[in-house]
Parts: C-alpha cells; sequence; structure tokens
C-alpha cells in the first residue's frame, strides 16, 4: 500500500506541490502519493485528528493554518517553536510532530547568489506568517542588521522579541521611511502578496534609493519576475525570485518524511515548466 503526504490549506488547486513531489517518489522509487486537501479554518482539528486516523505519513501545511495546526501537534520542533509556525508535519507512528522549513529554504535560496550574510543589512517587507520563518533564519545566519515595514506596523512589535535572543538590532519602519533609508540596506526581501497574479502591476515598495550592490528578493514565484523584480532589474540590481525558496523548502520536507534527498534541480525546472518560464 502506497503511502499518502498531502498539502493542508486553503485554496489549495493552484499548489504545484502535488506536481515536484509526485515526480520525485516517482524518481526515487518510493510506493507513495502526494495529494492536496482543502481544509477550511474551522476544521483544521478534524484534518489533524484526519492525519492519525487515517494513516497519512506526512503533510505539508500552507495559509491559513501554519500557526493554528499547532495546537493539535504532538511535539514541536524547536526551530518551528521559535518561528511560530508549522509548515511540515511528520507522522511518527501516530505522533505527530511540526517543523518549519520555510526560513532555511529561503536562506539556502538567498546564499546561492550572496555567499555570506553575517555583515548585511537586511529590509523585509512584511510581517506575516511568511516572514516568521525568513526573519529567524536571517538572524540565526548571523546578519548585521534587521528592519521591518508593514503596512499595518503594530503587528510587526512581536518580531522586535527576537531582538534580545540573537543579539541583533531589529527596527520598525514605516513604509515612508524604508523608502527613504532603502540606501542602507544590503537585501531587501518582500514576503507579501503584492504584486502576485492577478495583480502583477503591484509592487510593494518604491526603489528609487537602492544602492548599486543590494539584492532585491520577492518571495512571489507566480509571476516569476514580479514588477518589484523587473524595477530592480531596470536599475542593474541583483533580483531573486521565489522559485528558489519553494523548492528548497518542499525539498527539506520531503527529507523529514522520506530520509532521502530529492533532485532540486529537478524539482525546480518542473515549476518553471509549469510557470512557463526557463
Amino acid at each position: 500500500m502506497k503511502a499518502v503526504f498531502g498539502l493542508l490549506g486553503h485554496p489549495v488547486s493552484h499548489s504545484m506541490s502535488p506536481l515536484i513531489h509526485n515526480d520525485a517518489f516517482q524518481s526515487l522509487e518510493i510506493e507513495a502519493e502526494y495529494h492536496v486537501f482543502d481544509v477550511a479554518p474551522q476544521v483544521v482539528k478534524q484534518a489533524i485528528d484526519g492525519i492519525r486516523a487515517l494513516g497519512i505519513a506526512g503533510c505539508n501545511v500552507t495559509v491559513p493554518h501554519k500557526v493554528a495546526v499547532m495546537d493539535y501537534l504532538d511535539e514541536i520542533d524547536n526551530e518551528a517553536r521559535l518561528i511560530g509556525a508549522v509548515n511540515t508535519i511528520v507522522n511518527d507512528n501516530g505522533r505527530l510532530i511540526g517543523y518549519n522549513t520555510d526560513g532555511r529554504g529561503y536562506v539556502e535560496s538567498l546564499l546561492g547568489c550572496q555567499q555570506m550574510l553575517q555583515n548585511k543589512r537586511v529590509l523585509v517587507i512584511g510581517a506575516g506568517g511568511a516572514a516568521r520563518g525568513i526573519v529567524t533564519s536571517l538572524l540565526n545566519e548571523g546578519i548585521a542588521a534587521l528592519a521591518i515595514t508593514n503596512r499595518t506596523l503594530s503587528k510587526a512589535e512581536p518580531f522586535k522579541q527576537l531582538a534580545d535572543l540573537f543579539k541583533t538590532e531589529i527596527v520598525l519602519l514605516t513604509k515612508e521611511e524604508a523608502t527613504r533609508r532603502l540606501v542602507e540596506f544590503d537585501i531587501i526581501i518582500n514576503t507579501t502578496s503584492v504584486g502576485m497574479s492577478p495583480n502583477i502591476e503591484e509592487s510593494p515598495l518604491l526603489l528609487e534609493t537602492v544602492k548599486e550592490h543590494a539584492i532585491v528578493s520577492d518571495l512571489i514565484y507566480n509571476p516569476i519576475e514580479t514588477t518589484f523584480l523587473k524595477i530592480a532589474k531596470n536599475k542593474g540590481i541583483q533580483t531573486l525570485n521565489g522559485v528558489g525558496m519553494f523548492v528548497n523548502q518542499a525539498a527539506l520536507s520531503f527529507e523529514y518524511w522520506t530520509g532521502q534527498k530529492p533532485n532540486r534541480k529537478r524539482m525546480e525546472q518542473l515549476v518553471l515548466q509549469q510557470l512557463g518560464g526557463k
């Protein structure tokens, strides 16, 4: 009997996770299948109970359930607890353990174009669930300073609690302040959905004062190149889209489930083909 894995979210019909995970199972000759489970917010507990009852081997968790599922798991990995969100569940003989691979997945993609992060000053746009994992992983890499800007600045207040833990300066900036001080930052990361299809003309921040050797990054991968990244590219700035993070976090989840490493390059090619890119 094939092991069953899946994705918990709402909505999930657009997800490319089944494409890359099922291909990886097949390539590694693992008897398993990956499905999407559209779970309404009011039945998250029942969905977690269902994982146990049906013997589902593991799941990814996406919006809006990454925080809510934590209440119903048997164990939370230290990294996921620090982040305050879970994106991976492992069923260990009926014991459900929560992990978070988002932040590490992003940092691995960032290190592909930036050899070290220890002396870098970073601006993160957004203070939602996606920002949690990324901020924690960046701080864990020993960045020099972190600034967060968000439409509602009060939502970013909890991030300041990480300053003492990681001994790193964290400041909160309004969008106006962030735009004015953009030249101070080596890496600028959009973690919001601004610019995602179908609203592809939108950009989360003006980039007039971005410095020449900065990296401008966007977690969005549909479209592959957002307006935000196009503006940066037209200024000659190095850019990084969200495909690498998506692939890396999926591969890390796959390793938790199976103990085997999938072909990340093949995963990336499948995603790009699906998106119509190169």
